[in-house]
């Protein structure tokens, strides 16, 4: 198991590299198999890959091949990001005890933006979307619906504060489910099947000390993560 996903990240960064073969071994290859035995899913390491990359290429021309070693802190950025989505939690050794304790994983510190800028991104994002032929006509009849939901809330956002500014992300929150909703439905049946089991693969790791309700909790998030991710979908929830 391990071997195939050092492999398999192997393959994914000689792509990256444009075919130049930077091999996992040595001290690569301890760093890529702690990634494992931590938990990290593959396609969640791979998306820390293409992060640092997305970042290298906007330096200029590369220099050199990138290694894996490289690639770590936003492989464990990636990580933390989708164990907050999808509500798995970490272990740490209870101080006393030694023993393993879950602890829930801390959130992310959100960059300093107004409710009225994220909402004007994600309306930019939309529209962008609605112009596309990337989610078909049908699609773009919950798209649509969406706007109108979120444009009112422009005005309303800018001043909102307390139980009005509550309201404001409720509403963007209903909307972003909404939206999630209206597309996991138009997926075929053998789509929605293949994003389920990727989804059991991703839990494994951690489902022996998930309650029932917890992993299909999860196991929910992970698909619809998925289909966000692949529809090119924005956070609408602030």
């Amino acid at each position: 198991m391990i071997d195939h996903y050092c492999r398999e990240i192997e393959a994914y960064l000689c792509r990256k590299n444009d075919g130049h073969l930077i091999r996992i071994a040595g001290p690569a290859f301890e760093r890529v198999t702690s990634w494992a035995q931590q938990g990290i899913p593959l396609n969640v390491a791979l998306r820390g890959v293409d992060r640092y990359f997305e970042r290298y290429y906007r330096k200029g021309p590369r220099r050199r091949p990138v290694r894996i070693e490289f690639c770590e802190a936003d492989v464990l950025d990636a990580f933390d990001e989708w164990r907050r989505a999808v509500g798995v939690t970490v272990l740490s050794a209870d101080a006393e005890t030694a023993t393993p304790v879950e602890e829930p994983v801390p959130d992310a510190p959100r960059a300093r933006r107004s409710l009225r800028a994220h909402i004007e991104s994600v309306l930019a994002r939309l529209t962008v979307l609605r112009g596309s032929d990337k989610l078909g006509a049908v699609a773009d009849t919950a798209l649509a619906a969406a706007v109108r939901t979120i444009e009112p809330l422009l005005h309303e956002s800018e001043r909102a504060r307390g139980e009005q500014r509550q309201r404001v992300v409720d509403t963007l929150a209903a909307a972003d489910n909404q939206l999630i909703d209206a597309l996991e439905v138009l997926l075929p049946e053998s789509v929605r099947a293949e994003y389920d089991a990727e989804a059991a693969r991703e839990l494994e790791p951690f489902r022996s000390r998930m309650t029932d309700d917890a992993y299909h909790h999860a196991r929910r998030a992970v698909v619809r993560r998925r289909i966000r991710e692949e529809q090119g979908l924005p956070e609408i929830s602030a």
